[in-house]
């Protein structure tokens, strides 16, 4: 399914551990020179076809479990992302969650728990749309927000220093490596669009009444904070990549090589993995001759 021109892209999207990224440095959009908008879409179809045979061996196998994690600057495609990618898989081994504002329940637990609660079961996939990170992104650019959580310690912004910050990433790798070694495979992507393309989108909801909708004065307000939630980001992705769970960096401009894109993680990520449909016991053997021979005598009875 991976072309040569996109295993080579896909390679400059993932963030090495340990190392420091400037956002500025990672495109976002295509910039090859072999794939066309159509060729995508049929590599796109294509893989969707193979992952769906992936998916039912995960389920069988019952061993592993998968979570996808998007999260991006708002208008970057991660609903019309989760689509694309759904329409080739099982529904009913597939969660998708999308975190909003937490609620006061939520904000009387730690702030894992919520997501914890969202975590796929073996065999399942589970699609995180924003994710654990928002804890590290919005609250990073609002600290104002950690008040509500009521830690400890925190009475005001002013308690909210770096070393705050750092320690809830390394409470981030740990929630994230204990999940990797109890059978779960962490995939993490941020759609990274432009913030001249990201205007383009929101005068599209605005002017095209079907997708007023979509359309949040709030998100304006996020856009004034443009270049803090770069850093943020930055931050969040150089110290929290991982071997274990790595993060990609998606250009996000152009739709259709972003799913084509994150498709082709997801595929890649599913040939490493030692899956196989379960092996019948010399029992099970049995039982199967058995009864393929009482209903091929039934000669017509099922007329």
């Amino acid at each position: 399914m991976v072309s040569e021109e996109v295993a080579l892209q896909l390679k400059k999207m993932l963030v090495k551990p340990g190392k420091k990224i400037s956002l500025a440095e990672y495109e976002t959009s295509y910039k090859g020179t072999v794939l066309t908008k159509e060729e995508a879409q049929q590599l796109l179809q294509e893989g969707l076809e193979h992952l769906a045979v992936m998916q039912d061996k995960l389920y069988a196998h019952n061993r592993y479990s998968v979570l996808i994690v998007l999260q991006a600057m708002d208008a970057a495609g991660k609903d019309s992302t989760i689509k694309h990618i759904l329409s080739g898989l099982n529904p009913t081994g597939v969660k998708v969650h999308s975190f909003k504002t937490p609620t006061s329940q939520e904000l009387d637990h730690d702030y894992l728990w919520r997501h914890t609660l969202a975590l796929p079961a073996r065999g399942e996939i589970a699609i995180h749309n924003r994710s654990h990170y928002e804890n590290v992104l919005i609250t990073r650019v609002h600290p104002e927000y950690i008040l509500n959580e009521n830690l400890p310690g925190i009475y005001s912004t002013k308690d909210i220093d770096e070393r705050f910050w750092e320690q809830r990433l390394k409470q981030i790798n740990r929630f994230e490596k204990n999940l990797f070694q109890n059978g779960t495979i962490i995939l993490k992507f941020f759609l990274h669009v432009s913030k001249k393309e990201q205007k383009k989108r929101f005068l599209e909801r605005i002017d095209n009444p079907s997708k007023n909708w979509k359309f949040s004065f709030a998100d304006i307000k996020e856009r004034a904070h443009w270049d803090e939630y770069q850093r943020a980001y930055e931050q969040a992705l150089q110290e929290t990549s991982q071997d274990y769970a790595p993060w990609f960096v998606i250009p996000a401009d152009d739709k259709w090589f972003a799913r084509l894109a994150i498709a082709s993680v997801i595929y890649e990520q599913f040939e490493k993995l030692t899956i196989e449909y379960p092996t019948v016991s010399a029992k099970q053997k049995e039982e199967l001759a058995q009864g393929k021979a009482i209903l091929l005598a039934e000669n017509g009875k099922d007329k």
